[in-house]
Formats: structure tokens, sequence, C-alpha cells
């Protein structure tokens, strides 16, 4: 039986989307405890927030994108914190499908990363990081 305005919070791949919630965890507590203590419930609650990517009348379904917060500079290293999920209207579902930046959280999961200036790098490309980070530091005046 289905509650009316009760969603269950489900996983594309929940074996993936955890580690990259324990990554997100480990660096980025603001972005973790918003997602876990503000917006999981909405969802949950049938509020959808964020930006609305797709729908698909056919399966009555939406597609959103929901921004994380996160250090500034974070966000011009790697790109936005995102999650991305699917609402499915009919069956009261929404599928967690990714967090984004990917590559580096999961880069986080697979090992311990360091951090230059507050914001955490790869070992693959850490040069090209500290670079760049010292680039926007430069430019924005924080060094």
């Amino acid at each position: 039986m289905i509650m009316k305005g009760r969603y269950i919070l489900d996983y594309l791949d929940e074996n993936n989307f955890r580690k990259l919630e324990r990554s997100l965890k480990k660096y980025n507590m603001v972005a973790y405890k918003k997602l876990m203590f503000d917006f999981y419930p909405k969802l949950r609650s049938g509020e959808f927030v964020g930006e609305l990517v797709s729908i698909n009348k056919h399966e009555m379904t939406e597609t959103y994108d929901l921004r994380l917060p996160t250090d500034s500079l974070f966000v011009k290293v790697y790109g936005e914190v995102k999650l991305n999920y699917t609402v499915y209207k009919k069956n009261n579902v929404v599928m967690l499908n990714n967090l984004e930046p990917k590559d580096i959280l999961l880069d986080g999961h697979r090992s311990e990363l360091t951090a230059y200036k507050g914001i955490m790098i790869s070992k693959a490309n850490a040069q090209k990081e500290m670079f760049k980070i010292d680039l926007l530091c430069k430019l924005e005046g924080r060094d």
C-alpha cells in the first residue's frame, strides 16, 4: 500500500551511490548534512527541489538536478556538487541516480585525498589541480 504524498527513496546503483555519499560526508560535510537532514526529508514528503531537467510524460517521470552547498573555489576546480534524481510519480518512488562530481568523489572513496588550500585534490592530477587552485586564488586575491 502506497501512502499519498510519501515517497520511497531508491537507488539506481545503491553500492556506488553509497560510496559517493560516504566520500561526500568525509570531504564536504556541509553538503552532506544538507542532503541528509534537509533534502532527503523533502523528497520523501513529495517536495521536489532542484532544477527540473526532463519530463517523460509517457513514463510519468521527472528528472531533477539539485545543487548542494559547497565552497566556490571547489566549484571552480571540479564543478557543482549535484544530486541527480528521477521521480516516478505513479509508483511514489524517488530514484537517486548520481552525485556529481563523480570522479573526485570516487577518488576520495578509493584512497585518502590530500587537501591544498582547503580543497581536496586527486592523486592522479595533483599538479594540475594545485596550479588551478593557485591561479583561482590569485585571481580572487585570496592568496
